[in-house]
């Protein structure tokens, strides 16, 4: 399991069984538990074993351990000299054929391969074994353990006692511990596997679920969750909810499960998969997001969003933070053109023509009083101006 910390200072442990979410990105977390409980238990359990009664069991129990440890090596060692006895027997072999017996030699070689392929595989089986050596104790530590007696709780939580210090005693102890959580009845089944062999099996009650925190969100948070749910997904109204920096009911930041979570408690549907185009009643007009109108329209998203701001196009958003939505009618469609049409200029050409600045162009634009067009192909890309020859300039009155 992996270890996760959440909480208002982020310093409240979390294990949980995602490794198939993370690989395959479709399967959902298998188990989850708090972190502060299952460690005082363990730590409890811990404690209890190496009370002075238990210090001289344990002590032997690891000593047991090296020494089977110890057996199961030699015998890898042995199938490792006995492999590489026959791949040079199988050599000799080969090396004494005449070349001229090619039936006998080509024999002989796969033979040898055969013999050279077992050799990598008793290496490499010792060398598994090497790695799975279990922790062994100096005698200045097992003399150390066995003068702390019970005094190991109050040196384990002493300020100057580090935290590699701490996992070094867990570890020369605990081999690995087991948990089974259920959901169901908020229980989980805890198996703690000491050095040596020997196990404990116990049962751990779960923090209960519940307790009305979730009415503790507030109302427009609730309210603004239950109106952009009609049109995103969980994902989308956490960034949301991110950008207009609120918060849950315990100061953390929303994600993507906390979204689904609260929507669960009080009932929101989630957005029903479809098509996201809107479209008028009665209008030549859609309302799509802006990666959609990005591929309508030809344009990046950098472009749509520097019209946006320089008001070249019209946008709506169901609240601040929230994904765009372009409206596109006729009009858009026919300020979008393949190609220069004949006589328009550039915006530099036409601020020089018309000897303006060019945001003062652009205000023109935006005010209907020039006629612009965008480019969306080829090499001359960009907004394209036409500048009639009895256009007004800056210091001239519009007739």
């Amino acid at each position: 399991m992996q270890t996760g910390y959440s909480g208002a200072r982020g310093n409240s442990p979390r294990y949980v069984c995602a490794r198939g979410k993370q690989l395959y990105g479709t399967a959902a977390s298998c188990q989850t538990t708090g972190g502060g409980r299952l460690e005082k238990t363990i730590l409890d359990q811990l404690f209890a074993v190496l009370e002075p009664a238990s210090l001289e069991a344990t002590a032997r129990a690891l000593a047991e351990a090296d020494a089977r440890y110890r057996q199961h090596l030699a015998v890898f060692g042995l199938a490792v000299e006995r492999a590489r006895l026959e791949a040079g027997r199988a050599l000799r072999q080969y090396d004494a054929v005449e070349p001229e017996n090619r039936l006998v030699a080509r024999t002989l070689e796969r033979a040898l391969e055969d013999k050279l392929t077992a050799v990598r595989r008793a290496e490499n089986d010792l060398r598994g074994q090497q790695g799975r050596r279990p922790v062994t104790l100096t005698d200045a530590e097992v003399t150390w353990i066995r003068s702390a007696g019970a005094d190991v709780r109050k040196i384990f939580g002493a300020p100057t006692t580090t935290i590699i210090e701490r996992k070094q005693l867990i570890r020369a102890v605990i081999d690995h511990v087991v948990l089974t959580a259920s959901a169901e009845d908020r229980t989980a089944d805890l198996l703690i596997v000491w050095q040596g062999g020997a196990s404990t099996a116990l049962q751990m009650q779960m923090t209960k679920r519940g307790g009305g925190k979730a009415t503790a969100t507030s109302e427009d948070t609730i309210a603004l969750v239950r109106r952009l749910a009609q049109h995103y997904d969980d994902t989308t109204i956490a960034i949301v909810l991110a950008k207009q920096h609120r918060r849950t009911a315990t100061g953390l930041t929303w994600t993507r499960p906390r979204v689904a979570t609260l929507r669960a408690q009080h009932g929101i549907p989630a957005r029903q998969a479809g098509p996201e185009t809107v479209t008028p009643h009665g209008q030549d007009v859609v309302v799509v997001p802006i990666t959609q109108a990005e591929q309508m329209l030809g344009v990046s998203k950098a472009t749509l969003y520097r019209w946006l701001r320089e008001g070249f196009i019209t946008g709506e958003q169901l609240t601040p933070g929230a994904p765009w939505q372009i409206r596109i009618d006729q009009a858009l469609r026919d300020k979008i053109r393949p190609a220069v049409p004949e006589g328009w200029l550039s915006l530099d050409q036409a601020a020089k023509a018309l000897g303006v600045a060019r945001q003062t162009l652009l205000h023109k634009v935006q005010r209907g009083e020039l006629n612009a067009v965008h480019v969306n192909r080829g090499r001359r890309k960009g907004l394209r101006i036409q500048v009639k020859h009895d256009q007004p300039g800056l210091f001239d009155t519009p007739r």
